[in-house]
């Protein structure tokens, strides 16, 4: 099958972002044919005027609609692209020159359905930015199994950087209404309906993420509150390492409170962790300030995830539907 690629990426309130990955396409070392849809999601600050200025040098559709989420916007964008391979891709990430040329020689040589790539940190990024990356990529937190290799071919792809079929689109009508977790929901839904998925580890993208704590804050948050939810809908996806935020974070408080009992043993061990993560990464940024950032990141990742996820678990045992329960994950799509 001869692959055509479409490029699909939902924009919220985003032009210089979309600039920087406009960019990054005009630098692309794939010489191919593929088309870029960009679905502008009800957007109050428009790209329409930077999209049209790359409209003499890449093949780009451009779409406005009112603001459904950016699961809706990427099946809208789907249903409207020309090629039979849509790579989906978030308005926040930077593509390097060989990023289509690692995905079509990956498929090429052994084709899915549907595959993901892994993130990494650009140079440009600040010292915020490589600390958050950091921690949502290291082996050393629980980021670290969303681009490991031997999850290669159990993946579950995410939707900054993720590749699907048409064919696989249509079977599985794409993307839910719940957000975060529409692309792990979408992921085990392809599995039920006997298609299959893999990571290209080298198919990776520059991702700028949040840039506040804050804003990393509520996403993690959000993350850890959606876990549960999809583990009620999809009951074989369970796994005790959604706990171990939870569980990380119990446990550092446990352990402050019996230092201050004059109990040394627990805050001990969170010590030689934290000392640990530091210098991984100092080897992986070769920045002392990136390095101290990062071990905030994880705190806040973990916490935030943890607490997210506890609190959903509890609210969860009524037998309420999620979507009453947690109104503010769901976009209405009429």
């Amino acid at each position: 099958m001869q692959l055509q690629f479409s490029f699909i990426i939902p924009v919220y309130n985003r032009p210089d972002e979309t600039q920087e990955l406009l960019q990054s396409f005009t630098e692309l070392e794939f010489h191919n044919d593929y088309e870029i849809v960009i679905v502008e999601d009800g957007s109050t600050i428009s790209s329409k005027e930077i999209i049209e200025t790359f409209k003499t040098k890449l093949n780009i559709s451009y779409f406005f609609k009112k603001n459904t989420g950016p699961g809706d916007s990427r099946n809208y964008g789907m249903k409207h692209a020309k090629g039979n391979y849509f790579i989906i891709l978030d308005s926040d990430c930077i593509l390097p020159p060989n990023y289509l040329k690692e995905v079509s020689k990956s498929l090429n040589k052994h084709y899915v359905d549907c595959f993901g790539g892994p993130d990494a940190a650009h140079e440009s990024f600040t010292s915020l930015q490589k600390a958050i990356n950091f921690s949502m990529t290291s082996f050393i937190t629980t980021g670290g199994i969303r681009g490991h290799k031997k999850s290669i071919d159990t993946f579950q792809p995410r939707s900054f950087n993720m590749g699907l079929s048409k064919e696989a689109f249509e079977a599985s009508n794409g993307f839910g209404s719940i957000h975060p977790g529409e692309d792990p929901d979408l992921s085990i839904r392809l599995w039920e309906l006997g298609y299959k998925t893999k990571l290209i580890p080298d198919a990776y993208v520059f991702h700028k993420r949040r840039i506040s704590w804050k804003k990393f804050y509520k996403q993690v948050y959000k993350f850890g509150m959606v876990r549960p939810i999809l583990n009620r809908w999809h009951p074989s996806s369970k796994k005790i390492t959604y706990w171990f935020p939870t569980l990380f974070s119990l446990g550092l408080l446990v352990s402050f409170g019996l230092f201050l009992l004059h109990i040394k043993l627990g805050i001990f061990v969170y010590m030689l962790y934290f000392i640990s993560a530091f210098f991984v990464a100092w080897l992986s940024t070769k920045s002392v300030k990136v390095s101290l950032l990062s071990l905030m990141a994880i705190v806040v990742q973990f916490y935030g995830y943890g607490y997210g996820f506890i609190k959903s678990t509890v609210m969860l045992y009524s037998k309420k539907k999620p979507e009453t329960i947690f109104p503010e994950l769901f976009f209405k799509l009429k």
